[in-house]
C-alpha cells in the first residue's frame, strides 16, 4: 500500500521516525495472548512482532476485535502476554520504573480537584518525581503543569473544576496529565472518538504540536482513519481475530500537517487504501 504523497504542508519538515538507539522504545517479541484454555481457548493476538523507536508515532487501526486494544493492555502492563515478549526501552513491560502516560477515550478527572491538581497527579505518584513533590508541588512542578496547559490553551483554566469545562478541554488536559511525567511511551486509546468533528480535529492539532515540541514515543488505537493519517508517522493495519499485524507502512507526509491537508487528493487515496484493506480483512 502506497502512503507517498507531495501534499505541501505549513513549514514543512522531513517526518522524524526514529533516532539511533540500541533499545527500541517498544518491542514485542513473538508476543501472543490467549484467553481460556482447551476447547474454551480464543486466541486474542497470534505471535506478534513489532518494533518502534525512540520518537516513533505509530497508529493501530482495524476491525472491533482485532487485537488493537489487547497490544495497548500489553505495553501498558495491564495484561501478561501467553508467550513472547513485551520490551519497553529494553525491559520488560512489568519493570516499575517505566513511565508510561495514558489518555483514554474518558478523561477521568477526578471531581474533586482542580485542572491543575488534576495534571499534577502523575508527579505525585510517580517515581523520580514523587520524592521530591512536597517541596515541588507549588515551584517546578507547578510551573511545568501551567506551562503544558498554556500550550493547550486552557492558561486561564488551572483552577476551576473538570465538571466547570467542556468535553474538547478536559481531553486537552487529560493530554496535559499524559504527558506531564515524561513518559517513555504515551498511550493512546480512541482519545478523541467521543468528541464532535471541529473538536476533533482541533485535538488532533494540539496533539500534533505537543508531538513535535516533545517527541514522545506514541502508540494510538484509533478506528478513525483520518485520525492515523493526520497523526501518526507508521500505521499498522490489523485483522480480524485472531488479531495479527499484516501491514505496517509508512506516512510519507511532511510535518506539521494543515487539517486541509485530509481532503486532499493523495491523502484520501492513502485512507481509502486502509479502508479497502480493513474491509477485505473483515470479510474473510
Amino acid at each position: 500500500m502506497n502512503m507517498s504523497s507531495n501534499i505541501p504542508a505549513r513549514d514543512a519538515q522531513p517526518v522524524q521516525t526514529a533516532s539511533v538507539h540500541s533499545r527500541p522504545a517498544l518491542e514485542l517479541q513473538n508476543a501472543s495472548v490467549v484467553f481460556g484454555s482447551g476447547a474454551n481457548a480464543v486466541t486474542a493476538l497470534t505471535p506478534t512482532n513489532l518494533k518502534m523507536e525512540r520518537g516513533d508515532f505509530l497508529a493501530l487501526v482495524g476491525p472491533s476485535g482485532c487485537g488493537k486494544s489487547t497490544i495497548l493492555k500489553l505495553v501498558s502492563n495491564l495484561l501478561q502476554p501467553s508467550e513472547g515478549l513485551v520490551l519497553v526501552g529494553g525491559k520488560e513491560a512489568r519493570a516499575k520504573e517505566l513511565r508510561i502516560g495514558m489518555a483514554f477515550q474518558n478523561p477521568t478527572m477526578l471531581p474533586w480537584l482542580t485542572i491543575e491538581q488534576n495534571v499534577m497527579m502523575p508527579l505525585k505518584i510517580v517515581s523520580p518525581f514523587k520524592e521530591t513533590y512536597r517541596q515541588d508541588k507549588t515551584g517546578a512542578f507547578r510551573d511545568r503543569v501551567h506551562a503544558l496547559l498554556a500550550q493547550v490553551g486552557l492558561k486561564d483554566f488551572a483552577q476551576h473544576y473538570p465538571w466547570q469545562l467542556s468535553g474538547g478541554m478536559l481531553q486537552r488536559s487529560n493530554l496535559c496529565r499524559a504527558l506531564v511525567h515524561e513518559p517513555d511511551l504515551l498511550l493512546l486509546d480512541e482519545p478523541f472518538g467521543a468528541l464532535d468533528q471541529f473538536t476533533r480535529e482541533e485535538l488532533w492539532q494540539i496533539m500534533q504540536d505537543l508531538y513535535l515540541d516533545r517527541k514522545p514515543t506514541v502508540l494510538l488505537v484509533t478506528h478513525d482513519l483520518r485520525e492515523a493519517g493526520y497523526l501518526a508517522n507508521r500505521i499498522c493495519v490489523m485483522s480480524a481475530r485472531p488479531g495479527r499485524i499484516i501491514s505496517d507502512e509508512p506516512v510519507n507526509i511532511p510535518q506539521p500537517r494543515d487539517i486541509g491537508m485530509i481532503y486532499s487528493p493523495a491523502f484520501v487515496e492513502m485512507t481509502q487504501n486502509l479502508r479497502e484493506l480493513i474491509a477485505q480483512v473483515r470479510s474473510t
